[in-house]
């Protein structure tokens, strides 16, 4: 007997679907990144590492996003929705008890014409339960919980996503002020330059051009001041529906200059698969499609149900408390496709092929980390050998300006020459906050692609 039901099971798990094999891995992790960066901290990636530019207006702008962002909320709420249904699937595997209770009152006619009333007092319960001998049901659950899983790390990205988007908008309106600051301080710088030419026109020490040409100089600089306004008008209103509230005004901290990115973390390639909530949830999902295509692969395979029926009736409510007659039956049930035209066949053969592209979904996650952190660690070490360059230049462009006005104020040289210095220097001044600004969100970049000291896993 024993040898038959071990014959019998090898057959019927036969009849399963047959799977096709998952596609080879190309994925190759690297042994180091590309570009070494100096002074590397060794301590781990901070949770919450905006923390770490020190300025309290941002700390508070971040945090009040991940309290209040919309899209945060969505996605907190689909966690809640997929968390439910790992509930719904772990109640598949349990029994399913039915209670049915249906008292009736009716009013008939006997042979006689002579209406009469029947009461009757019924009452029965139903017991299902599927026993899940090939792990079917088990596979649906496992299948429920890694897509929950996968839902979860999909939050915890969209929360590193919000909190590097609002840090390098922040960041970014800090550099517009800066700039603003600068144009309007260079603004009273021009409107003495023209007063000069002015002066000097009126006196006839020089030509009506060169006091025109610091007139232009003027406007030009003055035209500047609305647009870097409404940069920075734009910019707060962006930062606050990004923080959950209204267009409106943003809190300011530390000024840029004061600003310092914070060091830049240390890590291996290989670190970046246990930190990346991206990857998590590209990992989540495969487990999630392997389960599903368990679940789909036995459906050929025989179902085993228990039923249990049960109930009382009685036409006297106090017969049916006390002395119900009682009625039952139990139900063994064994159900199995026979002939269904390979369908469970071309189903399998569709989960494989979703299966496949988790797989690719995956590898491509794992690459795109890889980029990001390297093009980040690579921008940080350019952008920096930029800034030296940058203060090389600013510091010759002073020197050529202050020799520049010296030789126009003792009539050596012509307005010109002062003017083209002017514009040399405001030029580097300009790009030595917007490279300021570049370094910071660049930090912000990397902290975002090394995965935010996200530890989910």
């Amino acid at each position: 007997m024993r040898m038959h039901a071990m014959a019998l099971a090898v057959l019927l798990a036969g009849c399963a679907a047959t799977v096709p094999p998952p596609p080879a891995s190309s994925l190759r992790t690297p042994a180091a990144w590309r570009t070494a960066v100096e002074g590397q901290s060794s301590e781990p990636v901070a949770r919450e590492w905006w923390q770490s530019f020190g300025d309290p207006a941002l700390t508070a702008l971040v945090a009040q996003a991940l309290q209040n962002n919309g899209d945060l909320r969505v996605a907190r709420a689909r966690v809640a929705q997929y968390r439910a249904l790992v509930g719904v699937a772990e109640a598949g595997q349990k029994a399913n008890v039915i209670v049915d209770s249906a008292p009736t009152r009716t009013r008939q006619l006997a042979y006689n014409g002579v209406p009469y009333v029947t009461n009757v007092y019924q009452a029965e319960f139903q017991a299902n339960y599927e026993v899940d001998v090939w792990g079917r049901l088990a596979a649906l659950t496992d299948a429920a919980v890694a897509t929950y899983q996968s839902e979860q790390a999909n939050a915890d990205a969209a929360a590193l996503s919000i909190a590097a988007t609002v840090a390098s908008g922040y960041l970014n309106l800090r550099g517009l002020d800066a700039q603003l600051a600068l144009t309007e301080a260079t603004l009273k710088l021009r409107e003495e330059s023209r007063n000069l030419a002015q002066k000097q026109f009126e006196v006839g020490y020089s030509s009506r051009l060169e006091w025109l040409q610091a007139q232009a100089e003027y406007q030009t600089t003055a035209e500047q001041i609305p647009q870097l306004k409404r940069a920075i008008f734009e910019q707060e209103n962006a930062l606050s529906i990004l923080s959950g509230g209204n267009p409106g005004p943003v809190a300011r901290g530390v000024e840029l200059e004061a600003l310092q990115p914070p060091a830049v973390p240390a890590g291996l390639p290989s670190e970046l698969l246990r930190r990346r909530p991206d990857i998590a949830r590209a990992e989540y999902n495969l487990v999630a499609i392997n389960a599903n295509l368990r679940a789909t692969r036995d459906q050929m395979l025989p179902s085993f149900k228990l039923t249990a029926v049960g109930g009382v009736q009685n036409l006297k409510w106090h017969d049916f408390v006390n002395a119900p007659t009682a009625l039952w039956r139990l139900t063994g049930a064994v159900a199995a496709p026979v002939f269904e035209g390979d369908r469970i066949q071309h189903q399998t053969d569709a989960a494989a092929a979703q299966r496949d592209q988790a797989i690719y979904a995956y590898e491509n996650a794992v690459r795109t980390a890889f980029s990001e952190t390297d093009n980040s660690l690579g921008a940080i070490v350019r952008l920096k050998e930029q800034a030296v360059q940058n203060d090389a230049r600013r510091a010759t462009a002073a020197e050529t300006l202050r020799i520049a006005h010296n030789r126009y104020r003792n009539g050596y040289a012509s307005y010109l020459e002062e003017l083209d210095a002017q514009r040399t220097l405001f030029a580097a001044d300009v790009n030595r906050l917007q490279l300021r600004t570049r370094i910071l969100t660049a930090s912000v970049d990397l902290y975002r692609a090394m995965g935010g000291g996200w530890t989910g896993r």
